[in-house]
């Protein structure tokens, strides 16, 4: 088993959340505007750990980057959401289904150089 103490990853801000990132793992995120097999870069970057120790930003690291690959885009698991007032004879059913990328990250650098 690996060193978790040695493991790179970055934590970082996407459609309104934040994601804790790790290379070569796979991830699904809200839906991205990019085609299938793009590489999509963020740049919204908190924190970076690497063999070095942490980096944190304030907000953001400075010059880091988190470069995704587009692996696909699918929907989520189905959230039934029912409303019912009683004694009204009001009720509502309504299906949701969450639009996801899953996305494949590449690489993490820091000023430049990729450090995964």
């Amino acid at each position: 088993m690996a060193d978790p103490s040695n493991e790179t990853y970055a934590i970082v801000e996407a459609s309104g959340q934040q994601f804790w990132l790790q290379p070569n793992r796979y991830y699904d995120l809200d839906r991205l505007q990019a085609a299938v097999y793009d590489t999509v870069t963020l740049e919204n970057v908190l924190l970076v750990k690497d063999s070095k120790g942490i980096t944190l930003g304030q907000p953001y690291v400075k010059s880091a980057s988190v470069e995704l690959k587009v692996m696909d885009h699918r929907r989520g698991p189905k959230v039934i959401v029912y409303k019912m007032r009683p004694k009204k004879k009001t009720r509502r059913k309504n299906g949701h289904r969450q639009e996801l990328t899953r996305v494949m990250v590449q690489s993490i650098s820091v000023g430049g150089k990729a450090i995964s």
